[in-house]
């Protein structure tokens, strides 16, 4: 992290309890009958002045991993600025998903039918994220949340 803050990458935290319902298989036809439990997430003034200015310079925005993108996501303005928030969120991200802050992700190969696949297919486009997928079996990589990762661009 050091070499990419000498390359004038900024950094900005956000937290997220991950809960249970993270990690439960979506059961369910259609998409939006799924319940997500709630999670509490937390964004600092000071991180989201941080996401706001490089917004405004139109830099690349990075989200790394699936509960930050939830967590950033949940407490985005009317304005489509990242706005300061310690609050729950139940958010389920699944395709088609307009995504209003982070314009690239840094995440896991995640377990079929859980919403965080689904979330990643919404942001990298179905047919991409499936290609990764055979890719990523056919190249043997590691899969669930200590396994091998892939930027999303």
């Amino acid at each position: 992290m050091k070499r990419l803050e000498l390359k004038g990458v900024n950094f900005a935290e956000v937290t997220l309890h991950v809960g249970l319902g993270t990690f439960r298989s979506v059961e369910v036809e259609d998409l939006t009958k799924h319940k997500m439990d709630s999670e509490q997430f937390i964004i600092e003034q000071k991180d989201a002045d941080i996401v706001n200015k490089a917004l405004e310079q139109k830099r690349k925005i990075c989200a790394v991993g699936t509960t930050s993108m939830r967590a950033i996501e949940s407490a985005v303005s009317s304005g489509r600025t990242l706005k300061a928030a310690n609050d729950w969120t139940s958010k389920f991200i699944f395709p088609p998903y307009d995504f209003s802050i982070a314009n690239s992700m840094i995440t896991n190969f995640h377990t079929p039918e859980s919403t965080l696949l689904m979330m990643v297919s919404a942001f990298g486009g179905y047919e991409y994220v499936r290609h990764a997928y055979e890719v990523a079996l056919k190249e043997k990589y590691r899969f669930y949340s200590y396994g091998d990762a892939m930027l999303i661009i």
